[in-house]
């Protein structure tokens, strides 16, 4: 399985008749012509959803319009829409606006409840095709591998036996990280300006670590329809670059997973190829990509895929340090080193903000000088380095073993 990673907000268009496309009309010839695409002005402007129905869960949904491809602008987000979860037993759960999304908390669905979502917009109404919330099963193993000493860190999953075994089964997976940082110094001196001395104590207390959250850049889609007993085992969802600072000493991913229906799979898929391939002659466009959705007020058409879920599968899982063949890249010491400062020189280091790491006496240092070696607080300092670590310890880093939710 190859990484997905799909557009975010609009999709890129191109206007009616406002683009031209280039491609080789022939290989033995070389021949260079000229293709215009035949795009209508329906196909500009169209409403792009995008999110999940959950079940106990606060959902979220964006709405964008599509926009020529080669458009610089940003993402023409949706706002002032009226957005709700429905079934069709009555219930209903609205959705509120904000930070450019719409989010509303669904209660507990019904397995022999259809619902999907409906959506007023610009004088136009919408609505998903009504579906039963899948199940999901839970996730058996998350694990990581390196087939080699000089290869990426795959991520590997198997879920656990699927509900309907012997039968195609569909899958879409997502993950968040966590993983520990530390300074690129220490320091338990400091130069005292009130006595011009250096003094051996360490009155920073600097942090030792600290965590960094993440949601994941990319999203997993897969089949089972390949696998023993169509029950997949061991799919790559992801990797880690062996020299990724994420794993310099301790990572921890958090992998959610949920069943999808084919006609999701298929559309994540063609999703894919249209985000990854954009331009290309035989590329289909987005206007073209399946969709349960459908404008029932007009003709207009929409992009995206709602897609109903009775529950998400969680897992935890730890990759350390010391069981990797990593490659940690050294830039040298980045400190910076003096050479017989006077006593004046270190304070105005210490005016410039500069902080006292090394004090090598000319008996230390070897070559009969005094050497002293100074950093600044973001070298020493994770919360100033990383700019959002934080350094209480997350609940679950004290785990030993991975776990299923």
């Amino acid at each position: 399985m190859k990484r997905i990673s799909f557009i975010g907000g609009a999709w890129a268009r191109r206007g009616a008749g406002a683009s031209i496309l280039l491609f080789a009309a022939s290989l033995l010839t070389g021949c260079i012509d000229e293709y215009e695409a035949d795009i209508t002005a329906d196909d500009s402007n169209l409403l792009v959803v995008e999110g999940t129905i959950c079940s106990s869960a606060q959902n979220r949904f964006t709405l964008s319009r599509t926009q020529a491809i080669n458009s610089t602008d940003s993402p023409r987000i949706v706002t002032g829409a009226s957005l709700s979860v429905r079934g069709t037993d009555g219930s209903q759960y609205a959705a509120q606006a904000g930070d450019g999304c719409y989010t509303c908390q669904v209660g507990q669905l019904s397995p022999e409840v259809d619902y999907y979502l409906h959506i007023e917009t610009d004088g136009e109404v919408y609505e998903s095709e009504p579906q039963k919330p899948l199940p999901t099963e839970k996730i058996a193993d998350v694990r990581g591998v390196q087939d080699t000493p000089q290869s990426s860190i795959d991520v590997l999953i198997t879920p656990e036996t699927p509900f309907a075994p012997g039968q195609a089964n569909y899958y879409s997976w997502t993950y968040d990280e966590t993983w520990e940082v530390r300074p690129d110094y220490k320091t338990v001196m400091y130069f005292d300006t009130d006595i011009m001395e250096p003094v051996y104590k360490d009155i920073y207390h600097f942090p030792e670590r600290g965590w960094l959250d993440a949601a994941g850049t990319t999203v997993a889609v897969g089949a089972s329809t390949n696998y023993a007993d169509q029950h997949i085992e061991d799919m790559k969802i992801y990797d880690l670059g062996r020299g990724d600072e994420r794993v310099y000493y301790r990572y921890s991913g958090l992998v959610h997973q949920r069943a999808i229906t084919k006609a999701e799979y298929e559309y994540e898929l063609a999703r894919r190829q249209a985000s990854t391939e954009m331009g290309g002659l035989f590329t289909p466009l987005p206007s073209a990509l399946p969709t349960n959705l459908r404008c029932l007020t007009s003709q207009k058409r929409v992009i995206g895929y709602v897609g109903c879920s009775l529950n998400t599968s969680d897992y935890r899982f730890f990759l350390n340090s010391e069981e990797l063949s990593l490659d940690r890249h050294s830039g040298g010491d980045s400190r910076l080193w003096v050479a017989n400062p006077t006593m004046d020189d270190c304070a105005q280091m210490v005016a410039k903000g500069l902080y006292l790491c090394e004090w090598l006496t000319p008996e230390m240092s070897g070559d009969g000088r005094l050497q002293t070696a100074w950093a600044y607080i973001f070298q020493l300092d994770v919360r100033e380095r990383y700019k959002g670590a934080y350094i209480e310890e997350p609940d679950f880093w004290s785990l030993k073993e991975n776990v299923s939710y």
